[in-house]
């Protein structure tokens, strides 16, 4: 978990990389989509996310044709009662990071090598200084959920470089995968379609305050393995 110093592309909060064990568990395939939280709100379990607008488009949330992206603006606790309403939790820092590099520590969910047709993230599409004019992903806002299959972890996890950041379950602290019992600012993963390739690579820590909503944020749920190996994944 975590990078190694002589790692170029390396934040400081991405240091020292070490060895981290887990126990089993599930995590969601995809980012929870804007339908699928919409059956929280209509259920009563959820808050409607702060706006329906994304980036880019004046309708989102509650637009049929998106359906499928990825929820966003929605705070922390926002991710954690729909995740409890659907009988999982949100995923700590090092689950997440695991289920993205697979168990060879790689950089990308893919591999060790860029892909800028794997992951949404600022390229020719998008409108900042910082872009990657040499790749062209599909998209200058958020991505379906299930869009880049070809960019999967090794376990089969979409879109855990770019497209949105993610809420983690964890404080945030200064060294990966050990976090403080309690803080002011949250762990986010992943990216987004807002950032350049450094920032989508699998080691990358964002954070947050946990009541902050903000376009460039959403969250995928994760679960204790059942004690019954037959039951059906979450």
């Amino acid at each position: 978990m975590g990078s190694s110093s002589e790692d170029r592309e390396a934040l400081p909060d991405e240091t020292p990389q070490r060895l981290v064990s887990l126990p089993a568990f599930w995590i969601d395939q995809m980012e929870v989509s804007n339908v699928q939280y919409a059956a929280c709100v209509q259920a009563g379990a959820c808050r409607p996310p702060y706006y329906s607008s994304s980036s880019t488009r004046v309708s989102y949330y509650g637009d049929t044709r998106f359906a499928q992206y990825p929820v966003i603006l929605v705070g922390w606790a926002m991710a954690d009662a729909y995740c409890r309403w659907a009988g999982r939790r949100l995923p700590s820092e090092a689950e997440w990071e695991k289920a993205a590099r697979g168990n060879d520590g790689r950089i990308y969910p893919w591999g060790s090598q860029l892909s800028g047709e794997r992951a949404n993230f600022c390229d020719q599409r998008c409108p900042f200084s910082w872009k990657d004019p040499r790749y062209d992903d599909g998209y200058a806002d958020t991505a379906p959920v299930n869009a880049y299959p070809a960019g999967a972890s090794p376990y089969g996890v979409l879109n855990m470089a770019g497209n949105v950041w993610e809420w983690s379950a964890d404080w945030y602290g200064e060294v990966p995968g050990s976090p403080p019992a309690s803080g002011k600012y949250r762990v986010l993963k992943g990216g987004t379609w807002f950032y350049e390739p450094r920032r989508i690579r699998a080691a990358a820590r964002g954070k947050a305050d946990p009541g902050y909503m903000s376009n460039l944020i959403g969250f995928r749920c994760a679960a204790d393995e059942p004690s019954n190996s037959s039951q059906v994944a979450p």
